[in-house]
């Protein structure tokens, strides 16, 4: 399985990503936990990434790819990957596809979860997390089964939320993933690739689309 998932931060990206990683033992690869975990092990790249950030620039294109380009290479890759919001513009697009074919590897599909905005902003400004395994909560959507003990690793008192899910923060991040980030879906879709689920559904609901999709493609066999 060789995939891409896109859609607006908050459509569910990374809960169907990790479901899927976990069911079909592929590799989850998302662009902000490369660059955290370079930052964290002091890597070359890393250090670049941490002193761009410090300064509130955007990190280029070809320090990213390059990153890319060393994670696919990693063991766990070799039996497929999810890329998790991953390409961001155009730009990365076309990078990662020569990329893709310099190592001689195949995409299997690239599936946009689609989102109703206004919902969204609802969805997200509810959401929280174990601070322990990163299992995710909503006040509205999902509760755990015990008041203030994970469901998932059993944590007590270990929830938290991120500043960014803030009903405004998460409004300026939607209106630039509609003008950088959408504009790759056209790309995508001129080339047969792009696959669409309802991202609104249930998370049960979500997963099953996108395993259509995959048996459709054929990618959920390896």
């Amino acid at each position: 399985m060789r995939i891409i998932l896109l859609g607006p931060p908050g459509a569910g990206k990374g809960t169907q990503a990790r479901r899927l990683a976990e069911k079909y033992d592929c590799a989850q690869i998302a662009t902000g936990d490369l660059f955290r975990a370079h930052i964290k092990h002091r890597t070359p790249i890393g250090l670049k990434v941490e002193k761009i950030m410090n300064e509130g620039k955007l990190v280029p294109n070809e320090i990213t790819i390059s990153m890319m380009s060393e994670r696919l290479d990693q063991e766990d890759c070799k039996n497929g990957f999810i890329l998790d919001g991953y390409p961001r513009n155009v730009a990365q697009a076309e990078s990662l596809d020569k990329l893709l074919a310099e190592k001689g590897i195949k995409l299997d599909a690239v599936i946009q979860m689609e989102v109703d905005d206004n919902l969204l902003v609802e969805r997200i400004s509810g959401r929280y997390s174990c601070g322990a395994c990163n299992e995710g909560y909503h006040g509205k959507f999902k509760h755990p089964k015990v008041d203030n003990v994970c469901d998932k690793c059993g944590a007590i008192g270990q929830f938290k939320r991120r500043d960014d899910d803030d009903v405004s923060v998460v409004t300026a991040r939607l209106k630039e993933y509609h003008e950088k980030t959408a504009p790759i879906l056209p790309y995508y879709e001129s080339r047969g690739m792009l696959k669409t689920v309802n991202g609104m559904a249930d998370m049960d609901d979500v997963t099953a689309q996108i395993e259509a999709v995959l048996k459709t493609s054929g990618a959920h066999s390896c």
